[in-house]
């Protein structure tokens, strides 16, 4: 026996299933894909390689150091356990002072000063069209592609008794003002720092000449059209412009900077006395001419330390400006 539903009945069941299944369907388009909610290990294993390979050769040597600095070893006999000891020598060691002020200066020779010079340049070349601007970058660029032991050995032979320099100077003023220069307390350290903003100068020309070609025309037309002058417009428009490239030039020299080494131990040996040591030549005669490996890995950690504090407040720095 078949029952014949009333047709007003049936509708209002059929538009719940509709809506049901609506709803239904509705949820699952709402849900997101497996994929994306759940990743899974893939992206873990496309990293794991280079993860691998930066913790082979960055994470785990320094993790080493950090060890042998808590140890008093000479690299024979076994190591003894130093503590602090080491941190302690180091901190008090008036050489190693000496060695903290000559880091100063040239931060000051090798980034500071290039990264001011250069923005200055860079920003006088943004304000007119100048032809062959590649030869000026490849100009600029050059020294900086020479081995910076290379640049040492030159630059001492220029400023040796007979070299280039003293030949100038012997024969426009005479014999009696040609100057030992590497060997003068009190002209050493400039020297070097000529030399340190040579060589960092066209990196640095390069790097922020690169952020004015990204700098509208339409920008320094109109800050001319409200009567800016070449100040104004030079830090109303340039500066805010290569922004980026400056922290990038300012971490990168910040950096070289602390870690020089082959320039001192080139040209002066850390000499006379130590106007001219760097902590990196420091750590240099504890690790293998005194055999002192414990005081040395305290040094190398104390100088990463006091470069990512100084890389960490430039870019606090930029980050605030910004906003």
């Amino acid at each position: 026996m078949t029952t014949v539903m009333d047709p007003e009945v049936r509708a209002p069941a059929r538009a719940r299933r509709a809506v049901g299944g609506g709803r239904a369907r509705a949820s699952r388009r709402a849900r997101p894909a497996r994929g994306i909610d759940r990743p899974g290990a893939w992206p873990y294993l496309l990293i794991l390689p280079g993860f691998a390979f930066y913790a082979a050769f960055v994470l785990l040597p320094i993790m080493e150091t950090v060890r042998l600095s808590l140890l008093d070893w000479n690299g024979l006999t076994a190591p003894e356990w130093a503590g602090l000891s080491n941190y302690v020598r180091a901190l008090t060691d008036d050489a190693t002072w000496q060695a903290g002020l000559v880091s100063l200066s040239f931060i000051v020779f090798s980034c500071l000063a290039p990264v001011s010079v250069a923005l200055v340049l860079a920003g006088l070349i943004a304000r007119t069209r100048i032809r062959g601007l590649t030869f000026l970058r490849f100009v600029y660029f050059l020294p900086y592609t020479i081995a910076l032991a290379v640049v040492a050995i030159a630059w001492r032979w220029l400023y040796a008794t007979d070299g280039t320099i003293n030949q100038v100077v012997r024969t426009i003023f005479g014999e009696e003002k040609v100057t030992a220069y590497l060997g003068d307390a009190d002209l050493a350290l400039p020297a070097l720092g000529l030399v340190a903003f040579w060589a960092m100068f066209g990196f640095v020309t390069v790097m922020l000449l690169s952020g004015t070609q990204h700098i509208p025309r339409e920008l320094y037309d109109a800050a001319r059209s409200d009567g800016a002058g070449p100040i104004r417009e030079f830090f109303a428009v340039t500066v805010p412009g290569v922004r980026q490239e400056l922290r990038v030039s300012l971490v990168l020299t910040f950096i070289m900077a602390l870690r020089t080494f082959d320039l001192p131990l080139m040209t002066t040996q850390g000499g006379p006395g130590y106007k001219t040591t760097t902590p990196s030549l420091i750590m240099y005669r504890d690790v293998f001419l005194n055999m002192q490996i414990g005081r040395g890995a305290a040094i190398a950690v104390l100088l990463t330390l006091f470069v990512g504090a100084g890389v960490l407040v430039i870019n606090r720095l930029f980050r605030s400006e910004d906003g």
